[in-house]
């Protein structure tokens, strides 16, 4: 089979790279576009001062890096900006008073709020793995909690960076709203 002549190539205009556009934007900006994706100064500052970065996974593996090395005082402030998580539209009331409960217990047993990653949970079971999450973290002691929130966190970052990563553009690097990387189709969800 023969095929026809082929067309001239069409020239695009040079979009960078996500990774690009944050390597090469100023301070201010991946600043604050990674604190979108964890609540941390101390955070979003290593990550920005160490950039660029050669590829994506470098990035991911100082975010990690970064995350793992926060004090308690730097985790206190990430917990303490953490949004709610959003629900689906359909989700019943029973359903809300029951989290609503079970995020003041939570609260109350550990003044901070409740965080699990739930990027590989499919929507129609968030409800039920947040509950499931909360009721058994609810037996840790204090500082095994610590240690779990702080790992969820970590998790959260990573995956809200990549979501923002995703949709980086140079003129908007930072134009993400944080809640925006919580509701139940992303991967991250809050307290």
């Amino acid at each position: 089979m023969t095929r026809g002549p082929t067309l001239p190539a069409h020239h695009l205009p040079y979009l960078p790279k996500p990774l690009d556009a944050f390597n090469t934007a100023p301070a201010d900006e991946a600043r604050a576009l990674l604190l979108h994706c964890l609540h941390s100064p101390r955070w979003s500052d290593r990550i920005a001062d160490h950039r660029p970065y050669p590829d994506p996974e470098s990035l991911l593996a100082a975010a990690d890096e970064a995350a793992y090395d926060l004090s308690p005082a730097d985790l206190a402030e990430a917990l303490a900006g953490e949004p709610l998580p959003e629900l689906p539209e359909d989700t019943y009331s029973a359903a809300h008073t029951a989290l609503s409960a079970a995020h003041a217990a939570y609260e109350a047993r550990f003044g901070h709020a409740f965080v699990i990653y739930l990027g590989d949970v499919p929507p129609g079971e968030v409800i039920d793995r947040i509950l499931e999450a909360i009721r058994s973290r609810l037996a840790n002691d204090p500082e095994e909690e610590r240690v779990t929130a702080a790992e969820e966190l970590r998790r959260l970052a990573r995956g809200r960076l990549l979501v923002q990563l995703r949709g980086a553009r140079p003129a908007s690097l930072c134009g993400c709203r944080h809640t925006g990387a919580t509701s139940h189709n992303a991967p991250a969800t809050g307290r």
